[in-house]
């Protein structure tokens, strides 16, 4: 983290595209005006793959961090200087902090706000933990999810997609130690458990879909509910469909704005060196979900 001189405006963003809907700003914001960080500011930034780097380039000293969503998690790494470990082994990454030299340090703090809002500390190392998990979908968000699930002592994971899964995907899984499994996007409700899914909006409405489907035609649920928990990670229009659906069969639903604050938190405390204020986070971002 670098530090500014006294009364400088100091700089940070979200980009990607589209970006529009991102709650980071919220977030954010909420978290300087916490901490008394009146010479922060926090913007949204319409940014694709193409215009990338030249934005980057033309940033000056004052900025100090950048929170990074689609599509950008993978080309991130054409402007790092030094990549965290988690960001290296997921292959994405979506937090860059300023050095001193002006050269970007990548993270990823997705991992975190996965493990968070799943439980972390309660989950970690508990007798009943889970050691087997559905993840629906195979980007670099799955990727993130993944670590995310090996660290919580996951052993075992099926990838459920629409095709094939990305080979990235596979070898990351691999390389944590865990058996990876792949099932029709179709199958992906065949069982209850441990769910985490990085779908976008239009592919959660087929999985929930999915879902719905088998309890209205007969099939393996028929009769039964399902036990375990589902984190949708999109958090615009909660709940989603594929929540609602989950909700219904009996899975405990968790929203994906859990996961967006305590990732957030985690680029705060990266960007500015303070602890994040992640009440004051979660307040801002459930008020902005509800209006």
């Amino acid at each position: 983290m670098v530090s500014g001189e006294p009364g400088q405006v100091l700089n940070a963003a979200v980009l990607g595209s589209p970006i529009a809907h991102s709650l980071s700003p919220v977030l954010h914001r909420a978290a300087y005006r916490a901490l008394g960080l009146r010479d922060w500011r926090y913007a949204a930034h319409e940014v694709d793959e193409e215009g990338f780097l030249p934005f980057v380039a033309g940033l000056d000293e004052t900025w100090r961090g950048l929170s990074l969503t689609m599509p950008l998690k993978e080309v991130a790494f054409e402007v790092a200087a030094d990549i965290s470990p988690t960001a290296l082994a997921t292959g994405a990454i979506n937090t860059l902090v300023r050095r001193e030299t002006g050269e970007w340090d990548a993270h990823n703090t997705d991992v975190h706000g996965v493990v968070a809002a799943l439980g972390g500390g309660s989950l970690q190392g508990a007798t009943d933990a889970p050691l087997s998990a559905t993840v629906l979908g195979s980007g670099a968000t799955a990727r993130s999810a993944i670590a995310a699930l090996a660290e919580l002592g996951v052993r075992h994971v099926r990838l459920a997609v629409r095709s094939a899964v990305r080979p990235a995907t596979t070898r990351m899984a691999a390389d944590l130690g865990l058996q990876v499994e792949q099932v029709s996007l179709e199958d992906w409700a065949d069982r209850g458990g441990l769910v985490v899914s990085t779908l976008p909006a239009g592919a959660g409405e087929a999985a929930a879909a999915v879902l719905e489907g088998h309890r209205l035609e007969g099939h393996r649920l028929e009769g039964r509910r399902l036990e375990g928990t589902l984190l949708d990670v999109v958090y615009a229009d909660w709940p989603t469909p594929l929540a609602r659906a989950a909700e219904a069969a009996g899975l405990t639903v968790v929203s994906g704005l859990d996961m967006l604050v305590h990732q957030a938190a985690e680029q705060v405390r990266l960007m500015t060196g303070r602890e994040a204020p992640l009440q004051a986070m979660l307040s801002a971002g459930r008020q902005a979900v509800s209006r």
